[in-house]
């Protein structure tokens, strides 16, 4: 409270208005989160958070495991949205990680939650899938993290597309819709029950089915046309401190910067054409963020750790995009890497040049 006064003194004698400096101390910090193959586990956080917070970020995205009879493990993260319906016992160990983390500076982090194996039509029987939803935001708030990571991308299924639904041929799409709505609902207030305050990332909101219509096909003709009553269900029932934040992927190529200021006016004003929930709680309820990919293209292009000029980004180009999303953005903006590795189990980063590093940094501190 006393740095909060020392500030808005500060701004009341360099003449900034009350009604402006309340403003500005209102505003969030920006957050940058770190999301890539190199995604942790709570064990290993509990293990390396040291070496963790020595990077720019303010957290990350991580998955949790559960064990099995027997004593082996497998993964909630990638079996929450099908038919399995876990229990608390099997995530204990996640809970324990995550409240013997010795988190300092490193507190903005994200339990990734899967549509996978994505086996359960719509009209199946959604139980489990809202009872795993539930545990997770449990696990989360309990973990003392920040939210979930609700990633929505169809790795084992076409659970959006409305021509690959089981029973499309005799459902038409407004009963896939309302259907789909109503899931929405269910889940959104999965989260919230454990979790009242909860902040649900996504890789992607409305955005990608905005972008897959090109202005000019309907939602029933896009593959990821159901994200959209799936949204419109989660909003309907958002509660007033809940946060949903759209991470809009779309922005991994953005080396041209001029690019950001477009992508966040889609995400405010162009997708309203196709929420379907109120638009005033649209726009209270979402913050708009950016996603950037260190290594684009590197199947492509390749990685190169000596030869900066052969990547997608030089350092001082992807330094250059990091500051600008994160400057357009918000409150959030997460970067994705696959070949370089922030950490791994030897407490090092691998195939991770101290030059992108910097520029990360540098990028944060700007």
């Amino acid at each position: 409270m006393e740095l909060m006064m020392l500030a808005l003194n500060t701004l009341l004698i360099a003449g900034v208005s009350t009604d402006n400096t309340l403003n500005i101390l209102a505003e969030p910090q920006k957050k940058l989160i770190e999301f890539g193959w190199d995604e942790p586990g709570t064990e290993f956080m509990r293990e390396h958070v040291s070496e963790m917070e020595q990077t720019p970020f303010d957290g990350c995205i991580f998955h949790v495991n559960y064990k099995k009879n027997g004593g082996s493990t497998g993964s909630f993260t990638w079996e929450c949205w099908g038919k399995k319906t876990f229990t608390e016992d099997e995530l204990k160990s996640a809970v324990d990680d995550l409240k013997n983390t010795k988190f300092t500076k490193f507190n903005y982090n994200f339990l990734r939650f899967n549509v996978a194996p994505g086996d359960v039509d719509w009209f199946d029987d959604f139980t489990p899938i809202i009872t795993n939803a539930k545990l997770a935001s449990k696990v989360a708030k309990n973990g003392g993290v920040k939210g979930i990571l609700f990633d929505i991308e169809q790795y084992n299924s076409q659970l959006f597309d409305y021509s690959k639904q089981r029973d499309h041929a005799t459902k038409s799409w407004d009963e896939y819709a309302q259907r789909v709505r109503k899931r929405g609902q269910e889940v959104m207030k999965a989260f919230q029950s454990e979790y009242p305050d909860v902040t649900i990332f996504l890789t992607f909101g409305y955005c990608l089915p905005y972008v897959q219509m090109e202005g000019k096909r309907s939602l029933a003709e896009v593959n990821y046309g159901l994200l959209a009553p799936l949204l419109d269900g989660m909003l309907d029932v958002a509660l007033p401190n809940v946060k949903i934040v759209d991470g809009f992927e779309l922005a991994y190529s953005y080396k041209d910067t001029s690019n950001f200021a477009p992508g966040y006016k889609m995400m405010s004003e162009d997708v309203l054409k196709i929420v379907g929930a109120d638009h005033k709680k649209y726009k209270s309820v979402f913050s708009l963020g950016f996603g950037v990919w260190m290594d684009y293209d590197w199947r492509g292009k390749g990685w190169d750790i000596t030869d900066f000029s052969k990547n997608f980004y030089t350092p001082a180009e992807f330094e250059a995009t990091v500051h600008t999303a994160l400057k357009t953005a918000d409150e959030y903006v997460w970067v994705y890497t696959e070949e370089p590795k922030w950490w791994t189990a030897s407490g090092n980063s691998d195939k991770l040049p101290k030059e992108y590093a910097d520029a990360v940094m540098r990028a944060k501190k700007q």
